[in-house]
């Protein structure tokens, strides 16, 4: 039965700085950077079921825990994870790495792969986001009906004091390892026993303040407008889990103008893909790729 220290061999651990704060960088392989940007609730472990195969393919994968998230630094005030501030964070990573990389971000980390790939275009090579849609598209969604508005209810929660931590940490977690067992902690054939991931996602949420930094990143999406959207000229896929309960399939068009290099790929999965559907996943994004040297 594989352990995360078999999945863990080889991997380098780093502590960087960047952008004024200390952050845990995880790295393996060598050859063109790939940089993975985890969601909420989420860390780098979010990504165990890509490193090794790009690696085996010939990449260079960098896969940082968010400012605020796991081992990386955990800055107070909700000014702080403003959205301006979290590219900046980004680009200045990408830059340590020699700049344009190979971009992928999922729930969270898309939203800030699409907010880098508008505004700090010199550093992503081609960008790629799973089930995090464009806000051009989202905001539509909002504006033209009450499925979105329902989906995305937790979003004027998280805007609460305190009570939105207390939800999450209350109960050993209850509510976290529910969230966490529908996604990123469920069996795969390469990591049937979950129960040590448990206990490192566990870890990387232990304290009150973890939980405000991750729902920090909510409060200030709505408190500090983002900058208007921008054209994306990278290459740019979209991986979509249909099944998502958060995010409808509606949020996958209507927004081709802003992103003229397009791709756009549906799977029967739901909002945690890379995890419940990594070879799939792996197959669209090296197939991207190869696509980018023709």
């Amino acid at each position: 039965m594989a352990t995360l220290e078999d999945r863990f061999a080889g991997y380098t651990h780093r502590q960087l700085l960047v952008n004024g704060l200390r952050f845990h960088v995880v790295e393996a392989g060598t050859g063109p950077v790939v940089l993975l940007l985890h969601g909420f609730p989420d860390c780098w472990l979010s990504w165990l079921g890509q490193i090794d195969v790009l690696v085996a393919q010939g990449y260079r994968v960098v896969v940082p825990d968010l400012r605020g998230y796991n081992e990386t630094e955990r800055p107070r005030g909700v000014a702080e994870y403003r959205l301006e501030q979290l590219g900046r964070d980004i680009e200045a990573l990408a830059n340590q790495y020699g700049g344009a990389v190979h971009l992928v971000g999922h729930d969270w980390g898309g939203v800030l792969a699409w907010h880098v790939a508008m505004h700090h275009p010199q550093v992503v090579r081609s960008l790629a986001v799973l089930n995090a849609p464009h806000p051009a598209a989202f905001r539509r969604a909002l504006r033209n009906g009450w499925a979105q508005r329902r989906k995305s209810w937790y979003v004027l929660f998280f805007q609460l004091p305190w009570l939105p931590e207390f939800m999450w940490q209350a109960g050993e977690s209850a509510l976290f390892m529910r969230v966490l067992r529908s996604g990123a902690a469920t069996p795969t054939a390469d990591m049937p026993d979950t129960n040590a991931l448990e206990t490192q996602y566990r870890r990387a949420f232990a304290s009150r303040r973890a939980w405000s930094a991750a729902i920090n990143y909510y409060r200030a999406l709505l408190r500090f407008p983002p900058p208007r959207d921008v054209v994306i000229s990278a290459p740019t896929l979209l991986l979509w889990g249909e099944r998502d309960p958060y995010l409808g399939v509606e949020l996958t068009t209507g927004f081709e103008r802003w992103v003229p290099s397009l791709t756009v790929e549906r799977l029967p999965a739901a909002h945690w893909l890379q995890h419940t559907h990594a070879s799939a996943v792996n197959e669209a994004l090296l197939r991207f790729w190869a696509q980018q040297q023709t």
